[in-house]
């Protein structure tokens, strides 16, 4: 679990005064580590197809993901509806999106990585509301 643990700081191009934009690493059940860009719920702009993460961000820093999948529509303001919808649904704050899988299979790739490495913390976290 430690590996884990070292995932939820900031990337250094986070620590660039020069990009307004955060950035966010997460780990895979794989070990591989994806950059996501961190946008508020409101703040998430309209997205092509791509991973994201509906994340709970707490006053102290911590991180909580709550939801691993991917939008799938090819119009990207039904895209923002979906995330919006279920990013408030699910008390999510965040929305972290992986936009560097570029085909379907890639995609669907990440997401399974991504979610088996967190599924056990999301699942307990759910079970317990």
């Amino acid at each position: 679990r430690r590996h884990l643990r070292a995932d939820r700081r900031p990337s250094l191009v986070c620590a660039e005064a020069a990009f307004a934009q955060a950035f966010h690493y997460w780990r895979g059940i794989s070990g591989r580590r994806y950059l996501h860009s961190v946008y508020s719920l409101i703040g998430c702009p309209a997205l092509p197809q791509a991973n994201y993460i509906l994340v709970r961000r707490y006053d102290d820093g911590r991180r909580e993901a709550l939801a691993f999948g991917q939008t799938k529509d090819d119009t990207a303001t039904l895209n923002l509806a979906h995330l919006r919808h279920e990013g408030a649904k699910r008390g999510a704050n965040e929305v972290h999106i992986h936009l560097l899988a570029a085909t379907a299979e890639a995609r669907l790739e990440v997401e399974t990585d991504l979610a088996a490495a967190h599924v056990e913390r999301v699942t307990a976290t759910a079970t317990a509301a």
